[in-house]
C-alpha cells in the first residue's frame, strides 16, 4: 500500500523527535497533548499549518522539511536548478535544458515533491520535443497526464494537452493529435476562449490541415479568428492568424493568406518573443514561396535571414531542418540544384532517427529531386527507397498521398513508367481512399 503524504509527515516528525532525544510528551508540552502527537506520528491525524509550524520550531527543523522531506536549503537548491533548466529552454539551449531536467529527474531529488516533479517532467518533455526526440516527449507527457489525473490546474492541463497534441502532430500521429485537442475544445461543454485555448485550437487546426480536412479547417479557422478578435490579445491574434493563413492559402485565397501572416508578423514584432518571430518570418517566406513562385528570390532571402536568426537563437533540430527544407525548395525554383542538395542533406542529417518522421520524408523527397537534377542518380534512388519505406508505415492520409505522388513522379523519370512508379501512383490513390 502506498504511503500517503500525511503518513510521511508523521514519520518525519517521529524520526526527528527521536534524533533530538525527545519523548512524545516532551515534544507536546505545554501546547499539545502527547496523545495528539502520537496520532500525528501514526498518520491518524492531519496537523494544521499552525501545529506544523509549532512542531518544526520545537524540533529545530524547517517547516519545508516536515512537509516535503527536504531542508529549506535543499528546496532552494532544487528550485534554483529548475530555474536554470527553464532559462536554458527559454533561451533556446535545448540540449542543455534537456540535460539539466534529466539530472533532476534521475537523481531522486524530487521524490515526494509533486509540484516540482511535474515542472521537471513537463520541462524535460518540451526540451525533448525541441531536440527532435518526439517519441520520448510523447511518452513523458502521457506519463505526466496519467500520474497527475485531475490534480493539474486548468491552465497546466491545457498546456500539457497543447504540447501532447503538437508532438503527436509532428510525429505524424494525426488521429491522436486531433483527439487530445478536441477532448478539451469540442467536448459536451464548450469552454470559454482564452489565449491558451486559442493556441490549442491553432494546434488542432494544423492537424486538420495536415490530414487535408479542409472543410473542417475552414470552419474552425473562422471560429479561431473570431475568438482572437474578441480576446484582442497579441498571443491569440498571432496563433489564430498564423494557422488560418495556411488554410486560406490551401483553398486558393493567397492574398488573404499573406494579409493574415503580415498581421501576425506585425503583432509578433511588438511582443519581443524573438524565437517565435523568427519562425513566423520563415512561415511568411514559405507562404510567399508557395503562393507566388515568381517571388522565389525574395522568399529565399527571407528564409536565409530566418535561418541565421534561428541559428543565433539555438533553435532545435526540427526547427532548423524545417528551414533547410524550404531553402532547398526555394533554390530549386531558382534553378540552383546544387545548393538545394546541400540544404536537403543538412535537413536530413538533423532528422535521422525517430525525431520527426513526416518532416524527414519531406527532406528526403526534396533531396532526391535535387539529386536527380544534378544527375546523382544512385543517391537519389537510395533516398526514394527510404521515402517508400517510411510511407509504408505511415497512416493513409492526403499528406501520405502527396509523398507517394512526389516519389512516383521521380521514379517515373528513372524507370520510364516502370513497375516502381506505377506502384507508387497506386499507393497515392490508396492513401486517399481511391
Amino acid at each position: 500500500m502506498p504511503v500517503s503524504g500525511q503518513d510521511l509527515i508523521g514519520q518525519r516528525i517521529r524520526t526527528t523527535r527521536r534524533q533530538r532525544g525527545l519523548s512524545q510528551a516532551q515534544l507536546a508540552h505545554p501546547e499539545l497533548s502527547d496523545s495528539y502527537v502520537s496520532l500525528i506520528e501514526s498518520g491518524k491525524r492531519t496537523p494544521t499549518a499552525a501545529v506544523l509550524e509549532l512542531l518544526a520550531a520545537k524540533l529545530e527543523c524547517s517547516l519545508t522539511y516536515l512537509i516535503n522531506g527536504v531542508t529549506a536549503e535543499q528546496m532552494q537548491d532544487l528550485e534554483l536548478r529548475l530555474g536554470y533548466a527553464s532559462m536554458a529552454l527559454n533561451n533556446g539551449e535545448v540540449a542543455e535544458a534537456r540535460r539539466r531536467y534529466a539530472e533532476l529527474l534521475e537523481d531522486g531529488s524530487l521524490v515526494g515533491l509533486r509540484s516540482l516533479m511535474q515542472q521537471a517532467e513537463f520541462g524535460y518533455a518540451l526540451a525533448s520535443e525541441a531536440c527532435g526526440d518526439l517519441r520520448d516527449a510523447i511518452d513523458v507527457l502521457l506519463r505526466l497526464r496519467e500520474s497527475a489525473g485531475d490534480s493539474l490546474p486548468a491552465d497546466q492541463s491545457i498546456a500539457l494537452a497543447l504540447a501532447l497534441s503538437r508532438c503527436y502532430r509532428e510525429h505524424g500521429d494525426l488521429g491522436e493529435a486531433v483527439q487530445v485537442a478536441e477532448e478539451i475544445l469540442l467536448g459536451p461543454t464548450r469552454p470559454i476562449w482564452t489565449d491558451e485555448l486559442v493556441e490549442l485550437g491553432a494546434t488542432l487546426l494544423a492537424a486538420y490541415i495536415i490530414r487535408w480536412d479542409l472543410l473542417r479547417a475552414q470552419q474552425f479557422a473562422a471560429e479561431l479568428l473570431s475568438a482572437a478578435e474578441v480576446l484582442g490579445t497579441p498571443r491569440a491574434t498571432v496563433a489564430a492568424c498564423w494557422n488560418a493563413a495556411e488554410v486560406a492559402e490551401l483553398v486558393g485565397r493567397g492574398d488573404e493568406a499573406l494579409f493574415l501572416v503580415e498581421r501576425a508578423l506585425a503583432v509578433q514584432s511588438e511582443t519581443g518573443d524573438q524565437r517565435n518571430l523568427v519562425r513566423l518570418r520563415g512561415e511568411y517566406a514559405i507562404l510567399m514561396l508557395r503562393a507566388r513562385p515568381e517571388a522565389a528570390v525574395t522568399s529565399r532571402d527571407l528564409l536565409l535571414r530566418a535561418e541565421r536568426e534561428m541559428a543565433e537563437s539555438s533553435a532545435g533540430a526540427v526547427t532548423m531542418a524545417w528551414a533547410y527544407i524550404y531553402l532547398a525548395k526555394a533554390e530549386m525554383l531558382l534553378g540552383n540544384a546544387q545548393k538545394a542538395v546541400a540544404y536537403g542533406r543538412q535537413a536530413k542529417d538533423l532528422l535521422v532517427g525517430d525525431r520527426a518522421p513526416a518532416l524527414l520524408t519531406d527532406a528526403r523527397l526534396v533531396l532526391a529531386s535535387a539529386l536527380l537534377q544534378v544527375h546523382e542518380t544512385t543517391e537519389a534512388v537510395a533516398e526514394l527507397e527510404a521515402v517508400e519505406q517510411s510511407l509504408e508505415h505511415a497512416p493513409a492520409s492526403p499528406s501520405a498521398a502527396e509523398g507517394w505522388l512526389a516519389a512516383a513522379t521521380m521514379l517515373e523519370q528513372l524507370d520510364d513508367g516502370g513497375e516502381a512508379s506505377v506502384a507508387a501512383y497506386q499507393r497515392a490513390l490508396t492513401s486517399v481512399g481511391l
